[in-house]
């Protein structure tokens, strides 16, 4: 009686509904981006200026890659590559020190100990940076750290009230010695600043999230135990943090490999400098040049290189985070189940 009331009950899936949150996402990436990421494959393989339109097969990457006799294929060849490194530096310049404070800020607001108040005040402030457009973040930063007599820019003249900084006298204008703006190392650290304090809050969200799916159990046992706070944070958090952080890391890499706005609005005439110039703005460059000098093939290969970097880091990404624990046992599994499927063969399929 009871196996037929069970088959009479109609069972519910809503799997489906979940699909349909999604769809949204797949339609407008299917409309709005496959082609282009398709299209610029097709690019690559094509000429430049007057000879967009011609099949010109590998040459675009190997006249970025390795160069060639032509002083513009020189140039376009040493661009990519300094701009390859700008890039790095910048990304690297803020992810460790963005990590570091996320991290830190992680750790210290999910401390069960520690009673803080306006603990979700600080949270939404924290966060705040994020929502804030990258073109509204590099105007501000742009007239903070001005270096003209019109806009001297309130950092400038903070450090200069404070004597930290003179002022150098040229014509009827007074200039800063630090120049935030053109200065190589200067405005590198800027836009390093800008992308910490604007991804930090994203960060920190992330890390307590996986901070708060641990098992509070481990804590417990760690304290009766009598561990330090430091031991829990190396022997518990850390190693458990670490799916989390290998999102954080893969995530911020292609964000920071296709840094764009920030590079390109900090500048006072929108001419880009050589020394925070990244692959995204040469692309850009290369795509909107005017049309009988357009680079469009050059700008297309970069992209795809661009592309392998990022497949390529994200792949030794994942390496150096896979667990290794559950890696050893998953081969122990194999093991077993050889073992097993041999003692089988040897005895005629019969277990004794």
């Amino acid at each position: 009686m009871s196996s037929n009331a069970h088959r009479r009950i109609k069972s519910v899936s809503y799997a489906k509904y979940g699909y349909y949150f999604i769809l949204p996402f797949f339609l407008v990436y299917f409309f709005f981006q496959l082609w282009p990421l398709i299209n610029t494959f097709l690019v690559s393989f094509h000429g430049n200026g007057k000879d967009v339109a011609q099949w010109i097969g590998l040459q675009n990457y190997k006249d970025i890659l390795f160069g060639g006799e032509g002083r513009k294929v020189r140039v376009i060849h040493e661009s990519f590559f300094r701009c390859l490194g700008n890039t790095f530096i910048l990304w690297i310049g803020n992810f460790i020190p963005q990590l570091a404070l996320s991290l830190s800020l992680a750790v210290w607001f999910t401390e069960a100990q520690l009673k803080i108040p306006g603990k979700g005040f600080f949270k939404v402030v924290m966060y705040l940076p994020n929502i804030i457009t990258a073109a509204s973040v590099a105007v501000l930063f742009l007239q903070l750290c001005g270096q003209s007599e019109t806009n001297p820019g309130a950092i400038n003249l903070l450090l200069y009230k404070l004597g930290i900084v003179k002022r150098d006298v040229i014509g009827a204008g007074l200039y800063s010695t630090v120049k935030f703006v053109e200065g190589k190392w200067q405005s590198r650290i800027v836009i390093m600043f800008i992308q910490t304090w604007m991804w930090f809050g994203n960060t920190m969200i992330m890390l307590m999230s996986g901070i708060q799916g641990i098992n509070p159990s481990l804590f417990e046992a760690a304290s009766i135990d009598g561990a330090s706070s430091g031991q829990v944070f190396r022997k518990i958090t850390l190693p458990l943090l670490t799916p989390i952080m290998a999102y954080t890391l893969i995530t911020s890499m292609i964000g920071g490999l296709q840094m764009f706005d920030i590079p390109f609005l900090y500048n006072k005439d929108l001419n880009v400098r050589d020394h925070i110039k990244t692959v995204a703005v040469m692309i850009f460059q290369y795509f909107h040049a005017q049309s009988n000098e357009n680079k469009m093939g050059y700008a297309g290969a970069a992209s795809v290189l661009l592309f392998f970097v990022t497949l390529a880091l994200g792949l030794i990404a994942f390496y150096m985070t896979r667990d290794k624990d559950e890696i050893a046992k998953k081969k122990m599994r194999k093991k077993a189940a050889k073992e097993a499927r041999q003692e089988n063969r040897q005895f005629g399929g019969i277990r004794l």
